[in-house]
């Protein structure tokens, strides 16, 4: 079978070489603009059911979800949200019910976090529901993925491997069983609805090198950071967050820890620099070091833990 482009190469191989000097050599989640009075902040994302979501999620929460993954980016990027696009595919199924607790839901999170909706368009599929969502922002500062520096210091802004969890706990209900309700709720919870840490927007701007929302998984979205910045880290996964019901699963299938660490849609903010730590519950996990080999993974012994893929790939 011929060979098929993964995900990075893809955008590196085939839609690098057209984009603009704005895009940054799509080497970044969100393209910068420099109109006269602030960087503008413009980002992407699009979620399909039944590869980002449950095509029998409440319509409600599919809205958050996918309004909430784009100010993420931003997020990672120092912005403050301004207002977002919406492009809406919808399947031969939709009924007016549906899509009204859709916009109910879009418009509650809209209003909570001040973005408006500014615009987009509808469309009819013979596929999965399909929702792309442009979100702008403006920031201070910048904060790219390609300026993390060796000496730099490795932290996270939260708890790690919980949405990968609670995806896992959907598809295994005789896992789900084995878990008290109150940890089978957060786990799941937090991987039917992100939190997009705006929070840390300003201080992203104002101190940190480099950052990126972890969305495919801790150790892959480090590896492309560390590829887009030229250099390399150590992970110490002692230090690595992880709340009390992710410390409840794994203690049940330490295999899971694994599904953690390298599972998707956790969505808080990776974070390299070294003036200042970022405010709690962010904690450092590790160190950007000199070189190009691939980030290096340390268990509690100091030996090099090898995972056996390091994100989620949708090709």
């Amino acid at each position: 079978m011929p060979h098929r482009y993964s995900e990075d190469e893809i955008i590196a191989r085939v839609f690098a070489p057209i984009a603009g000097a704005a895009a940054l050599g799509l080497k970044d989640d969100a393209a910068l603009l420099a109109p006269e009075h602030a960087p503008l902040v413009v980002t992407t994302d699009m979620v399909v059911a039944g590869v980002h979501f449950f095509a029998d999620d409440e319509p409600a929460l599919i809205a958050k979800k996918a309004l909430r993954v784009n100010l993420s980016d931003l997020a990672a990027k120092g912005a403050e949200p301004i207002g977002f696009l919406l492009a809406l595919a919808l399947p031969a199924d939709w009924t007016n019910d549906w899509l009204e607790a859709f916009a109910a839901g879009l418009a509650e999170d809209a209003r909570a976090y001040r973005v408006p909706l500014i615009g987009g368009d509808t469309g009819a599929t013979p596929g999965p529901l399909t929702i792309s969502i442009t979100a702008l922002g403006r920031a201070p500062r910048f904060v790219p993925r390609t300026s993390a520096k060796a000496g730099d210091a490795i932290f996270v802004s939260g708890p790690i491997g919980d949405a990968a969890l609670g995806l896992a706990l959907r598809r295994d209900p005789a896992l789900a069983g084995r878990l008290s309700g109150d940890a089978r709720d957060y786990l799941i919870g937090r991987y039917l609805l992100p939190q997009p840490r705006l929070d840390l927007s300003a201080w992203l701007s104002a101190n940190a090198s480099a950052a990126m929302d972890i969305s495919d998984g801790l150790a892959g979205d480090l590896a492309k950071l560390c590829r887009a910045s030229g250099v390399s880290a150590k992970v110490e996964l002692a230090a690595v967050p992880l709340s009390a019901a992710a410390h409840g699963a794994i203690a049940i299938d330490p295999s899971l820890f694994e599904t953690a660490i390298t599972g998707g849609d956790d969505y808080e903010i990776l974070i390299a620099g070294r003036e200042a730590a970022p405010p709690a519950p962010a904690c450092r996990i590790g160190e950007i070091v000199a070189g190009n080999a691939p980030p290096v993974f340390l268990d509690a012994r100091k030996t090099p833990v090898v995972f056996k893929k390091l994100s989620f790939q949708h090709f």
